[in-house]
């Protein structure tokens, strides 16, 4: 089908080191006099490279693309079923971008400076014929690498063609082994023999695989360990993720926040951590090696040690509205463009105007923001 067609709706479900002008400009408040193209360097790689900045000196690096807003389980700190019935009214088919015009974003964004693309959703695995998309991301001139946040519960269906298209690194999000506590955390009761199954059946096809676990104090911190333990002995690189306040009516309360500190701490007491850092600025997560087994942990701190000065990410929700961040309120509209008969010099234009003029930095300034009531866009909505 030609670009912009209708395929690929959905289908029914079966570093630390930074940038080393970024505090400096924080502190000079250097943001509100505008930004532009520069030359930044990258902290952990020393690469040099051209970039559209935001007024902090962020360079536009990295894109994350909903596909889809929805998903098969009802997760607490994403998708609480109080929220999120089974009447719930997700987007119409109509209002989704088209792999057409993901595609022809993403190969304007590239020409801009991204060099890696992330799918999540909702569930991506939700959206039909996502390996068609695969294939039209990875033949992009300037990306480097494309990656697929999923729940793994519907891999085994899609991984070969997925691997075939061109997709090389897979994140599966876990959040226990103990089969209640895990039902009880994705809203459906399901447990996580299917998705460890599906998590060996990735590595075995070729895939780099994480896992993601959010920790909730009262609700899954005692599977720390349990977690940690079971992924050091295959190899698998687990990264814990503090309990994040995105969206809304979570039940988010810094009170339910296990810290990437206390993890530490109680990892540390059963193996020796070596610290490893950011692999490369715009990374979120910060790694530790297990000094005698070799393998690693991570971990995603937005709530304790935020990262804001070196994001790197934009996000553009499965309808086409482009966000500068997770915790946005709203998003510019890409699709009236694409939709519109704006050329791509008009939607670059566009683009560049939005990133020049980004001035987020919410984990920076959670605490004075606390007692102002904001609605935020949701997590599957805007994609996590």
């Amino acid at each position: 089908m030609a670009d912009g067609g209708m395929q690929g709706m959905m289908e029914t479900p079966g570093a630390d080191a930074g940038m080393r002008s970024m505090n400096e400009a924080h502190q000079a408040d250097a943001g509100m006099r505008g930004a532009r193209e520069a030359t930044v360097t990258d902290a952990v790689t020393g690469v040099m490279t051209k970039a559209v900045t935001d007024p902090y000196q962020r360079p536009l690096r990295d894109l994350r693309i909903s596909v889809t807003d929805r998903c098969h389980f009802r997760c607490t700190y994403c998708m609480p079923r109080e929220r999120f019935g089974d009447d719930h009214p997700f987007l119409p088919e109509r209002d989704l971008l088209t792999f057409g015009e993901i595609g022809r974003l993403a190969r304007l964004f590239a020409s801009l400076g991204v060099r890696n693309i992330h799918l999540t959703g909702g569930e991506p695995l939700l959206r039909r014929d996502l390996d068609e998309l695969i294939r039209r991301l990875a033949a992009v001139d300037g990306i480097e690498d494309i990656a697929l946040t999923t729940n793994g519960h519907l891999l085994h269906h899609h991984a070969r063609r997925l691997y075939e298209a061109g997709l090389r690194r897979v994140n599966i999000s876990l959040d226990a082994l103990d089969p209640d506590i895990f039902g009880r955390m994705n809203g459906r009761g399901i447990g996580p023999e299917r998705i460890l199954a599906n998590i060996d059946l990735a590595r075995e096809i070729g895939f780099e695989v994480k896992v993601n676990m959010v920790v909730q104090r009262g609700v899954n911190e005692g599977e720390i360990i349990p977690m940690a333990e079971y992924f050091r002995k295959r190899g698998i690189t687990l990264r814990f993720i503090e309990f994040m306040d995105v969206g809304n009516d979570i039940g988010w309360s810094r009170e339910k926040v296990v810290t990437k500190r206390e993890m530490l701490e109680l990892l540390g007491r059963a193996h020796e951590l070596k610290p490893e850092g950011r692999s490369r600025c715009g990374e979120v997560a910060e790694y530790y090696r297990y000094v005698n087994s070799g393998g690693r942990i991570g971990f995603i701190t937005s709530v304790s040690e935020s990262f804001c000065s070196t994001c790197t990410r934009a996000r553009l929700s499965s309808d086409g509205k482009l966000f500068t961040c997770l915790f946005a309120s709203e998003g510019f509209d890409l699709r009236a463009m694409l939709r519109g008969g704006a050329s791509d010099d008009e939607i670059r234009e566009a683009v560049v105007r939005v990133w020049t003029r980004r001035t987020d930095r919410y984990s920076d300034e959670r605490a004075a923001l606390a007692g102002l009531r904001r609605r935020k866009v949701d997590m599957s909505y805007i994609g996590g």
